[in-house]
């Protein structure tokens, strides 16, 4: 697997830039599920599946301390 370096206000930015597609993502839930399920093709990946991913990504970039992803938080 190779090694890739970013620059610590990068990730930053890349953390932060995760977490408002999550939140944004969140607004209207109903219709990316619509909009989803028709680019995907697959209702096994929806918004919550989606959402949950951004979370993980957000959390492996070290932008959050893990609360929400690991449920002892609420979204």
């Amino acid at each position: 697997m190779p090694t890739v370096n970013l620059d610590t206000g990068d990730v930053a930015e890349l953390a932060e830039l995760l977490q408002f597609l999550h939140d944004w993502l969140a607004a209207d839930a109903a219709r990316l599920d619509t909009w989803l399920g028709g680019f995907v093709e697959n209702r096994a990946y929806d918004s919550v599946a989606l959402r949950a991913d951004l979370t993980r990504f957000v959390f492996l970039l070290g932008g959050s301390d893990g609360e929400v992803l690991f449920g002892h938080a609420s979204e």
